[in-house]
């Protein structure tokens, strides 16, 4: 053998594959989304999905999207970004990067920028014209956390469990 392999999975491909498997820990039966938190030196620290709050059952707390405030989940729901660092039991996030399957809320971006998060990789942006997500980019450009969408590369991987 003259050198190390072709066809292994880069590092985003890595950690998005991580943030979305995390995704499908969500029971949420309209919006899965994981996310991915990784040391400067590409070591996960910590992962979250989007799902209620501990001690709030999922079978007892609405998963609706319409209705009146307190019949939906938006009250209850915690997102996959604030549970990731909520999550983390190492210390310091300062300098990390997050991998997250939707572009973060401005609540999550609040959270972000306090942790110490220095880079956002995401997959998708469905929500940019809204007034959250342009809040959020406006806050974590003032903040300086560089924020780059994730480019697919086409490779599917499975997973057989």
């Amino acid at each position: 053998m003259t050198g190390k392999r072709d066809g292994y999975i880069s590092w985003d491909e890595y950690f998005m594959g991580v943030a979305k498997l995390s995704g499908m820990r969500s029971k949420d039966p309209n919006s899965q989304v994981g996310a991915c938190i990784v040391s400067q030196d590409n070591k996960i620290l910590s992962m979250g999905y989007n799902g209620f709050p501990m001690g709030c059952s999922d079978d007892e707390f609405p998963w609706a999207r319409d209705g009146g405030e307190l019949d939906t989940k938006y009250f209850y729901v915690t997102h996959s970004e604030l549970n990731a660092i909520l999550n983390y039991r190492g210390g310091s996030l300062e300098g990390a990067k997050l991998y997250v399957s939707l572009f973060p809320c401005n609540e999550c971006a609040k959270a972000i920028i306090q942790a110490g998060i220095k880079t956002i990789v995401y997959e998708c942006d469905k929500y940019a014209d809204s007034p959250a997500v342009k809040a959020s980019k406006r806050m974590l450009d003032a903040a300086g956390v560089r924020y780059y969408q994730y480019t697919p590369t086409g490779r599917k991987i499975e997973i057989e469990v």
